[in-house]
């Protein structure tokens, strides 16, 4: 049984940190630096504050969902 939840646990900690990764690219650029780089006018592509306020909250989300994943990884491993 502890196998299994140590298999669980691994692949939802795979795929928070995969969308961890998209929610942060997703992101708009706060000015400057490699945003720039890449055309500088993302903020027109996501659309409203609102928008950006969402992506916020399931980047978080995503976030505590890995840092819980580790933190339970850790313990089944010790």
């Amino acid at each position: 049984m502890r196998n299994v939840l140590t298999i669980l646990t691994l692949v939802i900690n795979v795929v928070s940190l995969a969308a961890l990764v998209v929610g942060v690219l997703l992101h708009s650029g706060r000015g400057g630096g490699l945003s720039d780089m890449f055309g500088g006018g993302g903020g027109a592509a996501l659309g409203s504050a609102a928008a950006e306020r969402n992506l916020n909250r399931i980047t978080t989300v995503f976030a505590l969902v890995w840092v819980i994943t580790v933190i339970a990884l850790g313990m089944f491993l010790a």
